[in-house]
């Protein structure tokens, strides 16, 4: 809010857009000039809105098309240069065709023509405008990877019905991860490669057993992954019926250089999960099944089998800072997230030993937590990367601000034992996300010394640099695993130490 030294400078641009990757780039940039305080330049969702006033800037009536420009400025500073900052930081920065008398296309069709003919197509524009371009993309005869989130789940099951009519492949929606030889798309680790194929119906899921492979194969040959085939995180529940996972399967099998199949996904609706498992034992390769649910194994325990089958033990999963981590402070487990499977993954160990746990994507709907409504005195799990807490903004593996804010409120809270985060790496993701992350972790145990347990999903070849940001976040206090699964165990060692 304002003070006596400073103003703010509120404006909306109606019908002006550009995606919260874009805007999130655009309000740091605009932050660091002169005489600005604070800025916050974003699309007038409804969840912006909350976060601008939480901020105490006091928007007028807007709709979701109007991008707001929200200003606090010294009081002596010149609004004029600051909204000058805030236009140069919104032209598009386009790479050289080297050729100045080719126009950029404007529209997909364009764009597909001229294109190589098997080039896939990558779709990343609001939920509302998806399916659209992703349809032009399949008639012109292409797969398609549609990293948009927020799309109908009819729409997904018209457009992979169409794809499967023409042999095409549909990625997504919602689909954050995808590795096609050796070459990642959206967010995905830098791993060795190898002769596994992934077939995810997950994204965090994927990158957690892309590492915990890369892992193992630093000291053990013919470990590695040849393609990752993101299918998006609906396709195996019983409205969408696995339609992308069986194409996926189809092209690993007939892939000469591809061993093993390995199918990584979100607890699956259960008949689509058992006409899954007749269809992989058809097939050639062989499949190992990795699909989470009530019973079901972990994706730790889902690559150590995968390493069985190819004749190797598992190593030791990395573990860092345990000797800093301390005894829990409360009676309460709190699951911040930015990986929807690997929260999925921690509620499901959790449950089995704590009982129901409370989660915006609870395992079952009278656990809802609402997303305004994430702190309860209950145990919690959150996933900061739904659909509901992305309207407007960027994935929290780009801007971490909505965890960061949750994780002070749930330190602060007495009642909070132990507080258990994932941090993903990879392309795609934060080049730093450690810097943001490993101060918030720092200030968060400043007053109250709760345990925070972390899964730092990542390999050594990620640009963001293994090491760099599992040390910052140990020297901030915290218990630092590759292993989700073993970050998660630890944390109920942890609680149930307190109860006893």
């Amino acid at each position: 809010m304002t003070t006596p030294q400073t103003k703010d400078h509120i404006e909306l641009r109606s019908g002006a857009y550009a995606d919260s990757v874009t805007l999130l780039q655009v309000s740091r940039a605009v932050q660091a000039a002169p005489g600005v305080v604070a800025a916050q330049v974003a699309m007038a969702t409804g969840l912006n809105l909350e976060v601008l006033e939480g901020m105490g800037f006091a928007v007028p009536p807007s709709s979701p098309n109007d991008m707001v420009v929200a200003l606090r400025l010294d009081e002596d500073a010149d609004v004029a240069s600051a909204l000058a900052a805030v236009d140069a930081a919104l032209v598009p920065v386009r790479p050289s065709s080297g050729d100045a008398t080719v126009a950029a296309p404007r529209t997909t069709g364009s764009a597909l023509r001229r294109s190589a003919p098997r080039a896939i197509t990558l779709v990343s524009v609001p939920g509302a405008s998806a399916t659209v371009e992703a349809m032009d993309a399949l008639e012109a005869g292409r797969d398609v990877m549609i990293f948009s989130d927020n799309v109908p789940v009819a729409e997904e099951v018209a457009l992979k019905t169409y794809a499967a009519t023409r042999g095409a492949l549909v990625m997504g929606p919602d689909c954050g991860t995808a590795l096609l030889d050796g070459v990642g798309l959206g967010f995905a680790n830098a791993v060795r490669p190898g002769r596994i194929g992934l077939v995810a119906a997950s994204g965090t899921g994927c990158q957690q057993l892309l590492v915990l492979l890369h892992h193992a194969g630093a000291t053990l040959d013919g470990v590695g992954v040849r393609h990752a085939l993101g299918v998006g995180g609906r396709d195996l529940s019983s409205a969408v019926g696995g339609l992308a996972t069986r194409e996926a399967l189809r092209r690993l099998d007939a892939d000469t250089e591809v061993d093993l199949v390995v199918v990584v996904s979100k607890p699956p609706a259960p008949e689509v999960a058992e006409q899954l498992g007749r269809e992989a034992e058809a097939l050639d390769t062989p499949v190992e099944l990795g699909l989470l649910g009530r019973g079901q194994r972990d994706l730790t325990s889902v690559a150590e089998a995968v390493l069985a089958r190819l004749g190797h033990a598992a190593p030791e999963w990395p573990v860092h800072g345990a000797d800093s981590s301390g005894a829990a402070t409360g009676p309460l487990l709190r699951g911040l997230f930015v990986g929807g499977t690997l929260c999925d993954e921690a509620m499901l160990m959790a449950t089995e030993v704590l009982g129901p746990i409370r989660s915006n994507i609870p395992l079952s709907y009278d656990l809802a937590l609402a997303p305004d409504e994430l702190l309860v005195d209950d145990h919690s799990m959150v996933d900061f990367g739904d659909d509901a807490l992305t309207q407007g903004r960027a994935h929290p593996m780009i801007d971490p601000t909505l965890r960061n804010e949750q994780l002070a409120r749930a330190a602060a809270d007495p009642a909070t034992g132990v507080i258990l985060l994932d941090l993903v790496l990879g392309h795609g993701a934060e080049p730093d996300p450690a810097a943001m992350l490993a101060p918030a972790i720092a200030a968060a145990r400043a007053d109250r010394p709760v345990p925070v347990i972390v899964s730092l999903i990542g390999t050594d070849l990620d640009p963001q640099g293994l090491d760099v940001q599992r040390d910052a976040l140990v020297a901030a206090g915290a218990e630092v695993h590759l292993s989700n699964a073993a970050a998660t165990r630890r944390a109920l060692t942890l609680i149930g130490a307190f109860q006893a």
